[in-house]
């Protein structure tokens, strides 16, 4: 099972500097992301099959990837990537 620290790192084309501890990351991340976003990252982050996720969200196929895209590109955003690395 992955962390949410190895999930972002996995999502994130360039970073500079290491991210916050766990507890930080999520309370930043509670801010920055919609709930949809956060439960999506968590959920990556546990490993749960994509079909059981988008049951957990409520979600087609199409709004599961418009959401993947959404939050993805958030994560790549430079204000967010500052207020989530230390």
């Amino acid at each position: 099972m992955n962390t949410l620290t190895q999930e972002i790192e996995k999502h994130i084309k360039k970073l500079v500097n290491p991210l916050k501890e766990e507890e930080d990351l999520l309370s930043v991340l509670k801010v920055k992301l919609t709930k949809k976003e956060l439960k999506l990252l968590k959920a990556w982050a546990e490993e749960t099959p994509t079909e059981e996720i988008r049951t957990k969200l409520n979600l087609d196929e199409t709004h599961y990837a418009d959401l993947s895209t959404k939050l993805i590109k958030k994560l790549n955003q430079e204000k967010i990537k500052q207020t989530i690395c230390l």
